[in-house]
């Protein structure tokens, strides 16, 4: 017998049978075999992704939320308040994902009118601190974390005003904020580039760091794609949810007079940069940031404030460690320690 010659392979020797695949059916062994059970796994659990959108009435925020979803997402009129005009006081609506904010800076006297909105994005901090701190716990905590605010400013063409520089001053320590400029049609081109540039000098000069923030780039691809985001931002976007006929095509746009207004096309507008900004690129890291620095933020100043939190059911207070080893207790001990601390709770 030949030394060189090779043995055949006891999978080419093996007869497959129903219940084991032929070798030929297993395919390549590498990271991709990982990839791709995460994706499996995350289309089978699905994703919570919450967008609120912020500015005063009549800039397009509800007609922006439909064009983004490409859905009836919001209505013009929230349910409940009939055909009238929309209420001065600001009150959040939540629908689904995505949280509307209707009059805010309409008010003649503005003073504070922020403070709802700050106190939402907290609260939802808040239900999920408490459910994060609960001994028994969800195994998946329901996330109606703020991942992603768009800040709506106005197209007036000079600078962003008093109010909007206050508001992002507060509004970008909580949450991940993404300026657009609102009704970019009403602008001619030269006039959409000056008053970016005039908004990116307001935002520089008074230190508000909006998203994608500079210190957040983890490497060079992230550095170099965040750099041309943050070189476009304001984006100039138009809102529109009825489709036109251009050229043989259905197009998504608004009729104006001059002519079709289309949403997708670049040389119009800059929509299609913010939606590949919050679904296509950075959807990821939207999610990341908020829950590794602004919800951590939050986080460690409410544990620091902790005798100030409810001691709702499953609280319990950690008595200090001792210099030794951990001891292990096994089922019974375990059981009744349970139950002593809650007696004490009683």
């Amino acid at each position: 017998m030949d030394p060189l010659r090779r043995s055949p392979s006891p999978c080419s020797s093996r007869p497959s049978s129903p219940r084991t695949p032929p070798c030929e059916m297993l395919g390549h062994v590498g990271i991709e075999a990982v990839l791709d059970q995460l994706k499996i796994k995350a289309m089978k659990m699905g994703f919570e992704f919450n967008i609120m959108v912020v500015g005063q009435s009549g800039l397009g925020k509800s007609t922006m939320v439909n064009t983004l979803f490409r859905s009836k997402v919001w209505k013009s009129t929230p349910p409940g308040l009939g055909q009238g005009p929309m209420p001065q006081t600001l009150q959040l609506h939540s629908v689904t994902h995505v949280t509307d904010t209707p009059g805010f800076g309409d008010q003649i006297n503005n003073d504070k009118c922020w403070d709802p909105i700050l106190g939402y994005i907290n609260g939802q901090y808040e239900q999920y601190l408490q459910e994060e701190i609960l001994i028994t716990r969800q195994r998946h905590i329901p996330d109606s974390r703020v991942h992603c605010c768009v800040y709506f400013v106005p197209p007036t063409g000079h600078c962003l005003r008093p109010l909007d520089i206050e508001f992002l001053q507060r509004l970008c320590r909580t949450v991940n904020v993404v300026p657009v400029i609102a009704r970019a049609d009403s602008l001619t081109m030269d006039e959409r580039e000056s008053f970016r540039r005039r908004i990116q000098h307001n935002l520089k000069t008074h230190c508000i760091d909006v998203y994608p923030q500079t210190c957040f780039d983890e490497d060079i691809n992230d550095r170099i794609l965040n750099s041309k985001i943050r070189e476009r931002i304001p984006f100039a976007v138009v809102g529109a949810d009825q489709e036109h006929l251009v050229n043989g095509r259905c197009v998504l746009g608004r009729k104006t007079k001059w002519g079709i207004i289309e949403v997708e096309n670049m040389a119009h507008c800059e929509f299609p940069l913010l939606r590949d900004l919050l679904i296509r690129s950075h959807l990821q890291d939207l999610k990341d940031i908020t829950h590794n620095v602004h919800y951590e933020n939050y986080r460690v100043c409410r544990l620091n404030e902790s005798h100030m939190l409810p001691r709702g059911p499953g609280w319990v207070n950690l008595a200090p460690t001792t210099a030794g080893p951990p001891a292990t207790p096994g089922p019974w001990k375990a059981r009744r320690r349970a139950r002593d601390n809650s007696s004490d709770e009683c």
